[in-house]
């Protein structure tokens, strides 16, 4: 079922488990007006609290995934620096980053700026060939607070960083890829049904793990890699005082009809 389709927000349900969030200001390249971040953040707030989104999927109408904040509306703003240091009811971002269920970004077209950092906040990416990539903010001179500057370095490394965000030059969909910025490009036609099916494979594995294994990967990297470890061993831990044989024995049957109906070898 789709909402409405004059919404500035999307919300479709192509099958159980699956919400597929659309930020739907076309004709604006989908740039993140005052009343487009408030819906985005009530509608990731909703999803949040939705025990069928169990895998989220977020993209752009039209020819565009996001044009960054409203640069029209932020000109004619009284107090522009409220747009990049927002309330809560404003920042997509923070929503985004209390979902549980991983976040999986189709990235239709440019993501600029703003837009950049939406797609950074999801948990992976994959792009069409008509995506590209910018960081515009040493060119409109603001500082990011979404988190461009710390999460694109640890993505792609500190030199590839610095490249595109002190030019403001755009990156392609292909270069992207090899950056590791994105895991796959896909013609455009197919974006949707490749998103759609990765999104399928997570909601295949245990509803628990997909939980759990997607907060300590999150949790991990927050500090250094002894910290990660630690953290690691201390869940496995936790998570290993529930195991019974039985169930195990019965997940291996199934890991290894899947890997047979895949043409892999599974033991």
């Amino acid at each position: 079922m789709t909402n409405d389709t004059s919404a500035l927000v999307t919300v479709d349900r192509p099958m159980a488990g699956c919400a597929v969030v659309t930020l739907n200001r076309p004709r604006a390249m989908n740039a993140l007006s005052l009343a487009l971040r408030r819906e985005l953040v009530s509608t990731f707030e909703a999803l949040r609290s939705d025990a069928d989104a169990r895998v989220i999927v977020l993209t752009g109408a039209g020819n565009a995934f996001c044009a960054g904040l409203d640069l029209k509306e932020l000109g004619a703003a009284a107090e522009p620096g409220a747009a990049v240091a927002p309330n809560p009811d404003e920042d997509p971002m923070q929503a985004m980053l209390r979902l549980q269920a991983p976040v999986i970004g189709a990235i239709n077209g440019p993501a600029i700026t703003g837009g950049f950092e939406l797609a950074l906040a999801c948990d992976l990416m994959i792009a069409s060939t008509r995506a590209s990539f910018a960081d515009t903010h040493a060119r409109v001179r603001v500082i990011p607070g979404w988190g461009l500057s710390q999460r694109l370095p640890r993505l792609i490394g500190p030199g590839r960083a610095k490249e595109l965000s002190l030019t403001g030059n755009f990156l392609g969909a292909e270069q992207a890829a090899a950056w590791g910025l994105v895991n796959r490009v896909v013609e455009p036609q197919d974006l949707l049904p490749a998103t759609l099916k990765l999104a399928s494979d997570m909601l295949s594995v245990l509803p628990e793990m997909l939980v759990a294994y997607k907060r300590l990967i999150d949790d991990g990297l927050r500090g250094n890699l002894a910290d990660g470890l630690e953290l690691e061993r201390e869940r496995s831990r936790a998570w290993a005082a529930d195991l019974r044989g039985a169930d195990i024995e019965d997940r291996r049957r199934q890991i290894a009809e899947r890997g047979r109906a895949q043409g892999k070898p599974a033991s």
